[in-house]
């Protein structure tokens, strides 16, 4: 089983992700926490370490450079592996989603608007975790950050870059997940999420599920 834990910069993905490995692991399962691409031999993975990922919204060349030779290909190579052994779960931190997201709000670029056109072309997961947050608590994380990047702020200080970039995965990349989750990260706590994720992907009813996934039924039907 594979969960997609993404959002905006300073959304709260990584605590979300050690906090639903935690959840998991308590009930039993072998999780893995993994970044970056899915397959173990991506051939192009060392040239495009090359490439300055923090340009990426600013880059339609970076890009580009990701959703094809990154991201499509991958996709071909998890699809011809042999699935994980039962009970595993691999919990992925940030994946094609924001990259298409990022392409979107910085450009649009032209391979960002073929990816949002057609999605399916890219592995899909168990469960994706969509995580935003109003601008003023990112705000307040981005103080505490020891060494911010340019996208980071970005993000911060420009609504409608932000706005895009989320609408990009709720309305777009999420329609190729078997099942979507959205969260306000400033409205729970990492163990409330962590929480009804795993009770969603796991099948069993939550007792008090947060309020943004009572009201996933819209989110699924709309996509």
């Amino acid at each position: 089983m594979r969960v997609l834990i993404d959002g905006l910069d300073l959304s709260g993905k990584t605590t979300l992700t050690a906090a639903l490995a935690a959840e998991l692991e308590a009930r039993g399962r072998t999780v893995t926490v993994h970044r970056g691409f899915l397959a173990e031999r991506h051939p192009a993975r060392r040239l495009l370490k090359k490439l300055p990922l923090v340009r990426q919204p600013d880059s339609t060349l970076v890009t580009t450079a990701y959703l094809t030779a990154g991201y499509v290909l991958d996709s071909l190579l998890v699809r011809t592996r042999a699935p994980e052994p039962g009970g595993t779960v691999l919990v992925q931190d940030g994946y094609v989603d924001r990259t298409v997201a990022f392409g979107m709000a910085g450009g649009p670029y032209l391979a960002a608007v073929l990816a949002l056109r057609w999605p399916r072309v890219f592995a899909p997961f168990d469960v994706a975790v969509y995580l935003h947050a109003p601008a003023e608590a990112r705000r307040v994380r981005l103080g505490v950050r020891e060494t911010p990047d340019a996208v980071d702020i970005r993000g911060v200080e420009d609504a409608e870059f932000a706005a895009t970039f989320t609408a990009m995965l709720t309305r777009g990349m999420g329609r190729r997940h078997r099942k979507l989750l959205v969260f306000d990260t400033s409205a729970h706590s990492p163990h409330e999420m962590a929480t009804a994720i795993a009770d969603a992907l796991l099948g069993t009813q939550a007792t008090a599920a947060p309020a943004p996934v009572a009201a996933l039924g819209e989110l699924e039907r709309a996509a």
